[in-house]
């Protein structure tokens, strides 16, 4: 099979892993849950089947900050967080990540590797490598890469890496993006004997009290836009340092304002540098978030999207709302 001219699809991941000996696997910058169980799983399943394969080398790189809720992954505390390597790979994974530059350091493996392969969920993807296997119908990249695993492959480990990533991507099966075919995966992924409530828990619901403090804190501080359909809270760099929080800290603030009643879009921006800000969006109707992540450079699905911008916190807020202000009108929820 040659995928040199960027052949779309695959049936399974053996089928690519033909003269590869040396693999390196990555994901997106900022990596979330569904990012890490990604990345964590397919690392565990290409590590523990080296000799079926032909591999000699499996490494995985993530850029930090990295959740500390994570850490009860199997593979967690084999990523690779340094880029100094000068290692070249025969193949290169790119996992749940949209566009070649949001690989951040690990884009240098991407561009000097033999052959490279993009398994992704999301619709915005650029269709980058030279094998694109990406899936937007699915409700996250774990689940596009349970489809490409071998069933008796799938080990405890494995299966709980899977099953994080989906209950992150998914909000624990309550998003619009869960189907029954998540929910038939999900099953068969219990069936290896995970303790679903336990990672369920521990990597989604629980919190430190300094979480608890900075998602106070969003909460008291937020404003409502647009007659109420538009619910915004910003972190910026000084109040991070006063509660000497990292940004993994703000980890499900966006969805908690999405519960917001009577808002049909959440809008989350957190600084990252100075005067450079992370954007995240919640959709509860209509309102297609993608395209405006995308105007902007970033990308991500109609009701979860998100980007990077520049300017002081009330620009970014301007900007984005003159955008969701805009859908409301069209879709008629707006004067």
């Amino acid at each position: 099979m040659d995928y040199s001219k960027g052949d779309d699809t695959m049936d399974n991941i053996k089928e690519v892993l033909t003269g590869a000996k040396k693999v390196a696997i990555a994901g997106h910058i900022r990596p979330d849950g569904d990012c890490i169980g990604s990345c964590t799983a397919l690392y565990q399943y290409l590590k523990g089947n080296c000799q079926d394969f032909g591999l000699s080398q499996v490494d995985v790189y993530l850029q930090e900050p990295l959740g500390y809720e994570f850490h009860i992954l199997t593979g967690f505390d084999e990523i690779k967080r340094t880029y100094d390597s000068e290692e070249v790979y025969d193949l290169f994974i790119s996992l749940d990540c949209g566009s070649p530059d949001r690989l951040g350091p690990a884009l240098k493996f991407y561009e000097s590797a033999a052959k490279t392969i993009n398994i992704d969920h999301h619709i915005s993807n650029q269709s980058f490598a030279m094998i694109n296997h990406v899936v937007p119908d699915a409700s996250s990249t774990c689940e596009v890469l349970y489809t490409l695993m071998d069933e008796d492959k799938i080990t405890k480990g494995i299966a709980e890496s899977l099953y994080v990533g989906i209950i992150h991507d998914t909000g624990v099966f309550k998003h619009s993006n869960t189907s029954e075919k998540t929910m038939r995966i999900a099953g068969e992924l219990i069936s290896k004997g995970i303790n679903f409530s336990s990672l369920i828990d521990e990597s989604f619901y629980s919190r430190t009290y300094l979480q608890n403090q900075i998602l106070g804190r969003c909460l008291m501080e937020s404003m409502i836009l647009l007659e109420g359909k538009l619910v915004v809270a910003a972190i910026t760099r000084k109040m991070l340092d006063f509660y000497g929080a990292a940004t993994s800290d703000l980890d499900g603030i966006i969805d908690q304002l999405r519960l917001t009643k009577g808002t049909e879009v959440a809008l989350f921006i957190y600084e990252t540098e100075p005067y450079e800000f992370k954007v995240s969006m919640r959709s509860n109707g209509e309102v297609n978030v993608s395209r405006i992540a995308v105007y902007f450079g970033g990308g991500g699905h109609i009701k979860a999207a998100g980007c990077s911008m520049h300017g002081q916190v009330h620009d970014v807020i301007n900007n984005i709302t003159l955008h969701i202000e805009a859908q409301l009108k069209e879709l008629g929820i707006l004067k």
